[in-house]
């Protein structure tokens, strides 16, 4: 009965059914209470999105695996101290992370949350050593600032870890499978009283699998079927096997036309048993000179040769040995079935192959007593004869010996090659995404144009390339990566906050307006969905709905930095500055990182006249993002402000170098000459600020307001027409009006006024 529920749990779960999942484990756990039960029902609670569920039942348990999940409930309910206790328990400083990599890469997520950045970026490095396909735990560190080149990262080392998780996996489950058929195929009393004679006295060397139990069946203190499968041989531990003699070999064959009709004689079976090839048991020393010398060189040449090496060196030595076993000499090549062979070390040395002789005939006086074999225990459609020639016996065994191993070499050859192909697209992806994160733009764009077509137009790749082109306040650019984002993956919501933003810049009130109710439509618990509506009712001026909305994203997901940030944007807007502070210091406790909200608490201070709180803030943006021209510009007008107006030049400069799209550097630059009085300079710089922008009615204010000082009050009245035709803000239509009325009046008399 447990069984069956359990089964019909695992069924449901595969097929996204979680309230019958839920309904029957219930019933298992009512019926056999169990901490193992316990787990699988967290996990259907988990998956079912009812993690408060999962905290409940799995309070207080001890099992790894249960404090593994119940971390996972804590962590989506923002229990980050009982969280951090289940992976880590106090009274027990020396345990184990469970789940290794995964265990690892949360406690990394929650010492994040928590603001403890130098362990989470140790957690998270050591995810990556134990997994380096862990891609979330890079992600993190690029967020971070903390990772290390992708080419370090998944590099050889990674490939050699990976490696050898791929064929001690392979190994195993082929060991697994072969110990499942033997299970079926071949019961515990099959062997014949001689066989239970001769295994005695060898009790110890039976084979058992890691945790104690039995391989293939047979329970542990008693010896394992020296008979063989009808498909394969039991899968022994390497470090177990030791002297013991082969058991009598029964094999069971298609019909030979040269045999049929008669028995073969002892004589026969005993040589065919001496004769075919017996294959070698290396001991773990040996074994990890085997893993040695097929991890030396991960290159694709290395692999193709070792490959060739391998299946040469079968047709010349028999020893196949995996990493928790011995290869399995399956029959579905061949049609017949294998004998397991255990020989000591002396006999394996006196029974090799040499390049062009003959097997050294050897006679194991076990072998020439065998017995009856019972065919109905067997295929019923087959026949039972085992007399062949020594030499077709010899060929026969020997190929049922390197077929296995060739496939197995053959699956690690490819399985390598696929190891580095995986690496070689992480190491572009991860590169791209780090200089990203360390806001090296435009060499992100060169890495991601490294990537195949088909990478390159998935929704992700595309998504980076929108958010470059953003903080490069290419607009157009970004808007154009995103629309290709949207096409290849519309329901995917990646990137779309940032999209929105784009959007807002460039007063793209319909577009805006269509992502939002589509992202709506798409998923009304993801906070970019409520993130594209807040910007599209600020771009309507309409800050305090737009202010909900950013709300109500940050309620979905606490840890989203980005909707902190533009909650603080609409507080300032509401010249609420108070809440404004609050809200950009929230997002900076979920990531130090966030440039953004630097930048914005330097905004408030510089617009309370705090300027030295400004200038520290806007340096710390500018040491996040030392590219932006934006953070540039306000960092040098908070020096001027401080009367460092040498220092806020040399940033001015920096920032028009950076982008000399933007015309606000060159407008402050502008601002700073004249108040040092070098009218001369600042004309100039405004006279080529107005190819840039020949709309912006401020460069023409500026312009009449310099010509006004000189004295040259007919330019100067010129010019403040023509900042009044292009229809300027109400707070610089009452300036410019009071500067043309104060037209002849001094300056100094002016400033007195």
């Amino acid at each position: 009965m447990e069984t069956l529920i359990y089964d019909c749990v695992q069924s449901s779960l595969r097929h996204f059914l979680p309230r019958n999942a839920i309904f029957l484990c219930e019933r298992l756990c009512a019926e056999f209470p169990s901490e193992l039960n316990l787990q699988l029902l967290a996990s259907c609670y988990l998956n079912n999105n009812q993690a408060y569920c999962a905290y409940h039942i799995l309070k207080g348990t001890q099992l790894a695996q249960s404090r593994y999940l119940f971390a996972i409930a804590c962590l989506q309910m923002d229990l980050y101290s009982e969280a951090e206790a289940a992976l880590c328990p106090t009274n027990e400083s020396t345990a184990e992370v469970p789940n290794g990599a995964a265990g690892h890469y949360l406690l990394g997520l929650i010492y994040r949350y928590t603001d403890r950045r130098k362990s989470a970026v140790d957690h998270f490095k050591q995810a990556l050593s134990i997994d380096p396909l862990l891609w979330a735990a890079y992600e993190e560190l690029c967020i971070l600032g903390a990772a290390e080149e992708a080419n370090d990262v998944f590099g050889e080392a990674a490939a050699l870890c990976i490696q050898q998780q791929y064929v001690h996996q392979n190994l195993q489950t082929l060991n697994e499978d072969n110990g499942i058929v033997s299970c079926k195929t071949i019961g515990l009393n099959d062997s014949s009283a001689r066989q239970m004679r001769h295994s005695h006295g060898n009790l110890r060397e039976i084979p058992y699998n890691h945790h104690g139990a039995v391989i293939g069946g047979v329970p542990g203190g008693q010896p394992l079927n020296g008979g063989s499968s009808l498909y394969s041989t039991p899968s022994p531990m390497i470090s177990q096997l030791s002297a013991a003699a082969p058991p009598p070999l029964f094999r069971k064959e298609q019909p030979n036309p040269n045999t049929l009709g008669g028995e073969s004689s002892p004589r026969s079976v005993v040589n065919s048993t001496v004769q075919a090839p017996r294959r070698k048991f290396l001991d773990e020393g040996k074994l990890r000179k085997v893993s040695g010398r097929l991890f030396a060189d991960s290159g694709p040449r290395r692999s193709t040769r070792l490959a060739a090496e391998m299946a040469a060196g079968t047709n010349l030595n028999t020893t196949h040995v995996g990493a928790n076993g011995t290869s399995h000499s399956s029959t579905k090549y061949l049609g017949g079935f294998s004998s397991s062979s255990r020989l000591s070390s002396a006999q394996i040395r006196s029974v090799t192959l040499r390049k062009g002789g003959s097997w050294a005939s050897e006679s194991f006086e076990e072998g020439r007593r065998s017995e009856a074999f019972d065919d109905a225990r067997l295929d019923t459609t087959a026949t039972t004869s085992v007399a062949s020639s020594s030499g077709d016996d010899r060929a026969v065994e020997h190929e049922r010996t390197i077929m296995p191993m060739t496939g197995v070499t053959a699956s690690c050859s490819r399985g390598i090659s696929g190891v580095l192909e995986v690496l070689r697209l992480l190491r572009t992806l991860g590169e791209g995404y780090r200089l990203s994160c360390m806001y090296r733009c435009q060499d992100a764009l060169d890495v991601y144009r490294k990537l195949s077509s088909k990478q390159y137009n998935t929704g992700w790749v595309l998504s980076q390339v929108g958010k470059a082109y953003f903080e490069m306040v290419d607009y157009l650019e970004s808007e154009h990566a995103f629309t290709l984002a949207r096409r290849a993956s519309p329901y995917s919501l990646e990137g779309m906050d940032i999209y929105s933003t784009v959007l807002f810049h460039l007063k793209e009130e319909m577009k805006l307006s269509y992502l939002a109710q589509e992202l709506i439509s798409t998923d009304r618990l993801a906070p970019q969905s409520w993130c594209a509506m807040g910007n599209c009712y600020s771009l309507q001026k309409d800050h305090e709905t737009a202010l909900k909305n950013f709300q109500r994203a940050v309620n979905l997901n606490s840890t989203f930095a980005y909707a902190h940030t533009l909650c603080g944007h609409e507080y300032v807007a509401l010249e609420d500055y108070e809440n404004g502070i609050k809200s950009y210091q929230s997002a900076l406790r979920i990531d130090t990182r966030h440039y953004n909200s630097w930048y914005g608490l330097g905004m408030i201070y510089l617009r309370q006249e705090k300027f030295e709180f400004a200038e520290h803030h806007f340096r710390k943006a500018y040491q996040i993002n030392p590219r932006s021209s934006v953070i540039m510009c306000y960092l040098g007008t908070s020096l001027h402000a401080l009367k460092r107006s040498e220092e806020a030049l040399e940033m001015i400069d920096k920032a028009i170098v950076a982008d000399k799209k933007n015309p606000l550097p060159m407008y402050q630059k502008a601002n700073i000459l004249v108040s040092l009085e070098r009218y001369d300079e600042a004309l100039a710089d405004l006279e080529e600020l107005k190819e840039y922008a020949p709309r912006e009615s401020s460069v023409y204010a500026m312009m009449g307001r310099i010509y006004k000082r000189r004295n040259m009050h007919d330019k100067a009245m010129l010019h403040f027409g023509l900042a009044l035709d292009l229809k300027p803000s109400t707070a610089d239509v009452a300036s410019i009006k009071s500067a043309i009325e104060k037209l002849h009046v001094p300056d100094d008399i002016d400033e007195d006024l």
